[in-house]
Order: structure tokens, then sequence, then C-alpha cells
């Protein structure tokens, strides 16, 4: 019996020894996220994903750590794909031109004047978010939320109602946008590659005469100052979105997935409003300041349109991804038709 006991403590005592060594890494499980952003921390943007670092620690009673890397620290957005890709970084937010990277037919919203205001975007994003989400998903990531941006307006030297107006002028235009760059160049625009932190340099000098841009953006860098008009017409949407790489969303317990989605979606919610509430105190207090509102006639709005119209054969396909071009122009026809 005495030999029994023994070789039972025997059998037992390592096991309790494992398992109390085995109880602190247990107990200090942990997967951290970093977040890539180029939006500054004080912006509606980096204020709403500090809180859903913070949130995101709450539901998963500190599981799941989100270091948010603000204000693009962590490089521009070709080198925070590169990062993604290694695994550097786990989570990003891009704009247009990074989603682009990660699935270029993404790039159909941003055909010039075809979505033409919010209600027409909300209608697009709610039909097509899944088919969206499975092709990001596809090239190896996973989408934790859309956003929209504000939009792209004209901002010129000299008033812009109609194509004769701004082709008079020089165009400058972000050089990482190729796309874009090719789209305004095939309509017969001039187009000056320059970067955003060049702008104000380059309108000053004479380089550049125009510029579209986020009302936001352009309130932030007073570019205002000499491309003092300003086009009603929205360009195109302005989007933004947050993925993450699928090697990190593995990592994540499902247990917590759901409940971290819906944080996401939250986000989705609270950025959409403070957005328009923020693109609209730009333009307000860059009035105040001089900046002269050209409120573009439904005449001038339909010479823009049917300009676009005459170069589709130019640019669907071989800029603009034509299956998700033609989903999109269908769904925008069935909504203006039921107005």
């Amino acid at each position: 019996m005495n030999l029994c006991r023994r070789t039972l403590r025997g059998a037992v005592l390592p096991f309790f020894v494992i398992l109390l060594a085995a109880g602190p890494l247990f107990a200090q499980r942990k997967t951290t996220i970093k977040l890539a952003s180029l939006v500054p921390e004080s912006t509606p943007w980096g204020a709403a994903i500090n809180r859903m670092a913070v949130d995101w620690a709450r539901v998963t009673n500190g599981e799941v750590e989100l270091i948010v890397y603000h204000g693009g620290v962590a490089g521009t957005e070709g080198d925070v794909l590169r990062k993604l890709n290694l695994n550097q970084i786990q989570a990003a937010i891009f704009t247009s031109i990074g989603l682009n990277s990660v699935m270029p037919e993404v790039m159909a919203l941003s055909y010039p004047f075809l979505i033409r205001n919010d209600r027409e975007l909300e209608t697009v994003l709610a039909k097509l978010r899944p088919e969206l989400d499975a092709k990001i998903e596809q090239n190896g990531f996973v989408t934790l939320a859309w956003a929209r941006a504000g939009w792209l307006k004209i901002f010129s030297r000299n008033p812009v109602f109609t194509p004769g107006d701004l082709r008079r002028q020089k165009v400058g235009t972000n050089p990482d946008e190729l796309q874009m760059i090719q789209v305004f160049k095939t309509m017969g625009f001039q187009m000056v590659p320059v970067s955003m932190n060049d702008a104000l340099v380059s309108l000053n000098g004479g380089m550049i005469d125009a510029v579209y841009q986020s009302p936001i953006t352009v309130a932030g860098a007073q570019l205002f100052g000499i491309a003092k008009n300003m086009s009603t017409l929205n360009v195109a949407p302005f989007m933004g979105g947050i993925v993450m790489n699928r090697t990190a969303w593995r990592r994540i317990p499902d247990r917590h997935k759901e409940k971290l989605q819906e944080i996401c979606k939250g986000i989705e919610t609270e950025i959409d409003g403070s957005i328009g509430r923020l693109e609209g105190d730009a333009i307000s207090t860059m009035s105040k300041y001089g900046l002269i509102i050209n409120q573009a006639a439904p005449q001038h709005e339909q010479e823009w349109y049917n300009d676009m119209a005459g170069h589709e054969k130019d640019l669907v396909g071989p800029v603009f991804n034509r299956e998700l071009y033609q989903k999109i122009s269908a769904i925008l026809a069935e909504y203006r038709q039921g107005r």
C-alpha cells in the first residue's frame, strides 16, 4: 500500500508542477495587433481608433491588445502594405489609394462623377460590401471597417464650372494616384504630380493652379489662400478602410471575433457622422477667410457627366474594373429611377 501511495505521489507531483508552471502562461496569453494609420491622432479617425483599442481590450478581458501608430509614423501606405504582408504590422487604415493596392477593383468606387452624393454611396456600399469584403479576403486580408472620408472637390485659382474651365489650369495631384492621373490625362487635363506636402509651395510658385482634394485636407494645408475657388461638384467619394492581415485575424480567438466586429461597425457609423460634420465645418471656416463657392448649375453638372461618358471606353477596362463599374452603374440607375 505504501508503495502504491509513493508511486501515485510520484506520478501526480510532476503533473502539478507542470500545471503550476503553465498557469502564468495561460493567464498572460495575449494577442497584440499593431495598427498603422496615416491620420493624425487629433482627427475624428484618430479618436475613434483610440476608443476602438480601449473597447477591444475591454470585451476580450485584455486578451487582444491593439497598439495604434498614428500620423504615418509606420510609413507611407506602400510601406505599410509591405509590413502587413511581412506581419510586422497586423492592421492598417488605408485611403482609396491603399485599398487599391489591396484590391484594385475598389477604384471603381472612385470613378469620377459616377457616385454623386452620400445617399448614392450608401446605396452602392450596402449592396456591394459583401462582394468587396470577399475579394479583399481572397487577397489575404480581412475588412474590419469601411468609412467615408469625405468628397474630393476641385479647388482652383480661377473659377471652375465646366470641364473647359479646368482644362485651362494646371492640376496638382498625388504622385501615388497613378490611375487618377491617367484618367484626367486621358480626358485632356494638365496633370502635375505634386505631393500634398509641396502643394502650397507649388501653388505659390505657379507650378500648379488647382487641386482635387478633400475640403478637410485643403483647410488643414491652407491651400484655399491661393486656390480660393471651390466647385460644389463632388468629383468622387474619398474612402477609407481598416484591414487586418489574415494571419493576425486567425490568431484572435474565435470567441472574441463577433464582439470585435460589432465594435468596428460602431466605428464606421461614428466616423461617417463626424467626417460629414468636419467637412461642413471646414468649408464654413474657409468661406469666412475668403473661399469662394462656385455653385455648379444643373447644365454644368450635366456637361461634366457627358464629358465622362465620352471617355468611358478609354477608362473602363484599361483603368477601372469593368465588372464592378457595371454593377455600380446598374445599382445607381435603379436607385435614380426610384427616387
